[in-house]
């Protein structure tokens, strides 16, 4: 029993650490060699990235937080294996690492949205579970241009579709429990883009840089 825990207890360090490291960070020093928190803010750091590395910088970007949030559910999916609970031990890691990605303690706290580390979570406990999330994540982001909104709305199918496909009770609560917490995380923004005060997408190109430019 006492190994048990102390695997739980590993799984739980590593995944929280990997879910509290910066993507931009980790990107800025193995893949695009260049401080990538520099380029710009919010709406300013979409548009002046594509500028400089395009579409394919965005892609590997998106791999770089793929490889950071498959890392630590693999691990607790060996780790749990020698008890027979692979897929508790991913689906725990995934909780840990969505908790890491929500209230990084290397940012005091200050996280993002976690719908990457949410929709690989559950990818890695169902494949159907994944493609609902990142389906109606994406639909509803894109159409509405509010990452939050897409946080949720991936949030709640996850939610609605582990009930109806995952048959453990244990691994149901836990992916319950995953998507409940980036729920409640994001809903918050609700009032917000009611009132039009929340920040929407933008995939305009920022020309601010061109003021800078002798003519």
């Amino acid at each position: 029993m006492i190994g048990y825990w102390l695997l739980l207890l590993i799984t739980a360090f590593v995944a929280y650490n990997f879910g509290s490291i910066s993507t931009l960070s980790i990107a800025s020093v193995f893949v695009f060699h260049r401080d990538l928190h520099r380029i710009g803010k919010k709406r300013m750091f979409i548009s002046n990235f594509r500028r400089l590395f395009g579409y394919t910088g965005f892609l590997k970007l998106l791999l770089v937080e793929l490889i950071r949030d498959l890392v630590p559910i693999l691990l607790g999916g060996l780790l749990m294996a020698i008890k027979g609970h692979a897929d508790i031990g991913r689906a725990f890691a995934g909780f840990c690492l969505v908790l890491g990605r929500l209230f990084p303690v290397y940012n005091r706290f200050r996280g993002s949205y976690a719908t990457i580390c949410l929709a690989v979570t559950m990818i890695c406990a169902d494949l159907s579970l994944g493609a609902s999330c990142i389906i109606v994540s994406a639909l509803v982001t894109w159409f509405s241009r509010y990452l939050s909104l897409g946080a949720i709305a991936g949030a709640l199918a996850s939610i609605l579709v582990a009930v109806l496909v995952v048959d453990d009770r244990l691994l149901t609560m836990l992916l319950i429990l995953t998507a409940g917490i980036v729920l409640l995380k994001n809903l918050p923004a609700i009032p917000r883009i009611a009132k039009k005060a929340e920040m929407r997408m933008s995939l305009e190109e920022d020309i601010s840089y061109k003021f800078d430019e002798t003519f």
